[in-house]
């Protein structure tokens, strides 16, 4: 599957700018993606290393938290995806 179809784009609160100190982002989702696909797709978007995929569903979606492995500095990433 197209890994453009299935990471939408990034997920940006509050609350989830908090995560950038975790090493994580959180990214809306294609609703029937499972976490082995969000996981492939990220890493080929981002050229980065993912150590864990967590998704829940709300209002606004499927959401997926994806923790990068340490050597990857999140904060870049997120400026490379336009979230700064």
């Amino acid at each position: 599957m197209d890994p453009y179809k299935i990471i939408q784009h990034p997920f940006v609160t509050e609350k989830t700018m908090n995560l950038l100190g975790e090493n994580k982002l959180d990214f809306i989702v294609l609703r029937t993606a499972n976490k082995t696909q969000i996981r492939a797709a990220v890493e080929i978007l981002l050229d980065a290393k993912v150590v864990t995929v967590r998704t829940y569903i709300d209002k606004s979606g499927k959401h997926a938290i994806v923790k990068f492995a340490p050597e990857h500095n999140v904060e870049d990433l997120a400026t490379r995806i336009g979230v700064f």
